[in-house]
């Protein structure tokens, strides 16, 4: 009977045993399921204009080095650790400096501060293919770097594409909505005032040019409604180097640049100057009937994202209804 007892005692203690050893198991095997979901929702990867690169988790501390990136990153609700300085300001635009207190600044979008960069430790560095493809390499070794393809009229596809890589797409969502509501509203405000014809010029030593559809300000233009003068479609060839962008011009194209409304904007005073002096200029069908505006060059033109793009509607709706 002894015997009896003591084997049912050994039997009991190993299946306690091998009892425990399957829950080791099962809760190991439990671990690495809880781990690989989670890995599987912190890490994802971004398709951008260099490559495609795997980003952990969703990122903190940003570096954006483009002046319409930085737009999109605050209208985005994230307030990034480094950005290049704005535009000939010190060192941001006006309609963003209350913003970006705190921000450090990280060189401009043509001159990069990398050592600068790297004592920041960012989780993610957002830059453009046109500005900074030459230190691509150089970046992505200190934090996961994604680019966007262009700047000027593809600010809407960026901020898309920023929003994404932001993991934030539905706030992306509602501000292009609240945008494009902005739009409409403008629409209807104007009314068959967005049949007449515009002009857009910029006045600069690099040199004077003509802006056109695919420009900043030409997209904002275009969804409002408003046609571009007839007449400058000549000037925006295949041949032409900047495409629908803009094209570049000296005085004796100043008969090109009217229109119903004409828009201008300066990068030079001095250049200004001279050009709105000039017989030809001052012969044109919209400056002698006092539809020449002179515009913000920041907000028509270098800041480039959707809080210039709104403030360019509020600017028109004012140019528009004053009369």
């Amino acid at each position: 009977m002894k015997k009896r007892w003591g084997s049912f005692i050994l039997v009991a203690v190993a299946s306690l045993f091998l009892l425990a050893a399957c829950n080791n198991s099962d809760q190991e095997t439990t671990k690495e399921k809880v781990k690989t979901t989670q890995e599987e929702t912190t890490t994802y990867t971004i398709e951008h204009a260099m490559e495609t690169t795997k980003l952990a988790a969703t990122p903190e501390r940003v570096v954006i080095l483009t002046n319409e990136g930085t737009e999109a990153l605050l209208a985005l609700g994230v307030k990034p650790v480094g950005a290049v300085m704005s535009w000939d300001a010190d060192p941001w635009y006006d309609h963003i400096s209350d913003e970006m207190e705190g921000v450090e600044v990280v060189g401009n979008e043509h001159e990069v501060n990398i050592k600068k960069i790297a004592e920041l430790q960012p989780d993610l560095i957002i830059g453009n293919k046109g500005r900074q493809e030459a230190i691509y390499d150089q970046l992505k070794i200190i934090a996961p770097t994604i680019f966007a393809e262009n700047l000027s009229g593809d600010w809407k596809e960026n901020f898309e594409f920023y929003a994404r890589a932001l993991r934030v797409s539905e706030k992306g969502q509602e501000v292009m909505v609240e945008y494009d509501d902005k739009v409409k509203a403008l629409q209807e405000t104007l009314g068959g005032k967005v049949n007449q014809e515009v002009s857009v010029i910029r006045f600069s030593t690099r040199p004077t040019r003509i802006y056109y559809t695919d420009s900043f300000s030409g997209v904002v233009l275009g969804e409002v409604g408003f046609q571009r003068a007839a007449h400058q479609e000549k000037l925006f060839t295949p041949d032409n180097k900047m495409g629908n962008f803009a094209v570049e011009v000296d005085k004796e194209f100043i008969p090109e640049m009217d229109a119903d409304k004409l828009f201008y904007f300066s990068y030079s005073p001095e250049v200004e100057e001279e050009w709105t002096n000039d017989p030809l200029w001052l012969n044109l069908n919209a400056v002698k009937e006092g539809n020449a505006h002179k515009v913000d060059d920041i907000i028509w033109n270098t800041a480039g994202g959707v809080k210039a793009a709104t403030l360019m509607l509020e600017d028109i709706e004012r140019l528009f209804t004053a009369q």
